[in-house]
């Protein structure tokens, strides 16, 4: 008998595959996406350093009181322009994009298309 896997395991196995081709650089910094049931956050990450250089979420002051239900894709789409908007301040114009197992499709493209449409180059 075949045993089957749960949806957190393969999310996590897809990760794993996708990390050891994916390094964020000085360069090219990392944009690393998380989602949860009812948030998404999002970071930019150099990998040699490290360290995060900038994050957003929709819990982020900013955006907590336009975003009703931080679970949608117009919630998405704030967080993408948001962190856009703060990589670049930093001076990273250009990121590596780590899905993080997840299906590039809903929130995570929505996230994406904002992050592309707000200067991000990846």
């Amino acid at each position: 008998m075949i045993k089957r896997q749960s949806r957190k395991l393969n999310r996590a196995k897809k990760r794993m595959r996708l990390r050891n081709k994916l390094v964020g650089t000085t360069e090219r910094p990392r944009l690393n996406v998380y989602k949860s049931l009812n948030n998404i956050y999002a970071q930019v990450i150099n990998d040699e350093n490290g360290n995060t250089l900038v994050a957003a979420s929709t819990l982020d002051p900013e955006l907590k009181d336009k975003v009703g239900n931080g679970g949608n894709t117009e919630a998405a789409k704030m967080v993408g322009e948001l962190i856009a908007k703060r990589a670049q301040e930093k001076g990273c114009t250009k990121v590596v994009f780590d899905r993080a197992g997840y299906i590039y499709h809903g929130r995570v493209a929505a996230l994406a298309d904002a992050a592309r449409e707000a200067g991000l180059e990846f």
